[in-house]
């Protein structure tokens, strides 16, 4: 299943780059020894919002400007970095957004969507509940919903792996956070349009493995909790057609311990000298757990967002796992 066209691809090119410049991808020496093998990292922490999403809501928003002129406003949910990307882009596309966020949501990443414009609504104990809100109420509010996972949010988050490969060439392997699924699956449709042969690996929380479980099974498989302090990819019930692509495009789908990704945190930040959010760190963490199947490679990872709450900070830097 190709999740977007070439054609889309270039459009979707075309838009983000009239926002923001590519990001970069480097090759750490450092990060390399600590990994055995040739490391490239994806640099999405360096978007104008500190993580990747940014570039599918530019597309999403554009599209709906032209073919949706009559929508008074946008609702979604997210614990952060979607709920940035809509509000950038609405922003600049004078299209007022809602954000529903669940209760106890990070302060820091809050105060960065009111920032961009955003209203936000408190609600529910978790995303999904969040979610579900956001479903319910978007009809009486007037607004459309914007899903978690959609084809415009997929191909624009998908230039970001266009930058990689053009930038770093060909990978035997990439490693990607999944949350609900538009980085993993724009990574898989840029390599299958490329034709190349890197592997495409998801990385999950192990406290958060319904997409690990949807892949095993070939179906959409949810779980009742997504307890972990990687808020990026606490995801309990997959997107279906994310899941669809997913299973047939990805090489295997890694879990990873809330313990582990923290020591990805501080790799990183040893490194790199960037200091990543917990889901973008996970993704290094996934080659950490399979550094004897990667050895002497060329690999990808993307560090997907830079948007670290200050609260997690001393718990990280101090060398402890936070706690969800």
């Amino acid at each position: 299943m190709t999740p977007f066209t070439r054609d889309q691809l270039d459009e979707a090119v075309n838009i983000v780059s009239a926002a923001m410049p590519p990001t970069p991808q480097y090759m750490w020496p450092l990060l390399a020894e600590a990994v055995g093998a040739e490391v490239w990292v994806k640099h999405e922490n360096h978007t104008p919002t500190g993580a990747f999403k940014v570039r599918g809501g530019l597309v999403y928003m554009e599209h709906l400007r032209r073919d949706r002129p009559h929508v008074a406003g946008v609702i979604s949910a997210t614990r952060g970095n979607h709920g940035q990307s809509l509000a950038f882009a609405g922003r600049a596309k004078r299209v007022d957004v809602t954000i529903v966020v669940p209760l106890g949501n990070s302060p820091d990443k809050n105060a960065a969507m009111r920032a961009w414009g955003a209203t936000l609504i408190e609600h529910g104990h978790d995303f999904q509940a969040a979610r579900e809100f956001a479903q319910v109420h978007s009809m009486e509010l007037g607004l459309e919903m914007v899903p978690s996972y959609h084809t415009d949010l997929a191909v624009g988050v998908a230039t970001y792996a266009l930058e990689l490969f053009t930038g770093a060439g060909e990978l035997d392997a990439v490693y990607v956070p999944v949350g609900m699924g538009s980085g993993i699956c724009g990574m898989i449709g840029v390599r299958d349009l490329l034709g190349l042969r890197t592997e495409v690996i998801g990385v999950v929380a192990e406290r958060a493995p319904a997409t690990a479980l949807s892949f095993a099974a070939g179906r959409v498989v949810t779980t009742e909790t997504a307890d972990t302090f990687v808020d990026g990819v606490a995801c309990r019930v997959p997107d279906s057609v994310a899941t669809q692509i997913i299973v047939e495009g990805a090489a295997r789908i890694v879990q990873v311990s809330d313990e582990l990704c923290a020591d990805a945190v501080r790799l990183l930040l040893r490194t790199t000298h960037n200091l990543p959010e917990p889901a973008g760190a996970i993704a290094t963490a996934g080659a950490m757990i399979e550094r004897d199947r990667q050895w002497g490679k060329k690999i990808g990872v993307v560090m997907s967002g830079g948007n670290l709450d200050a609260s997690l900070m001393p718990a990280l830097i101090g060398g402890s796992t936070p706690t969800a």
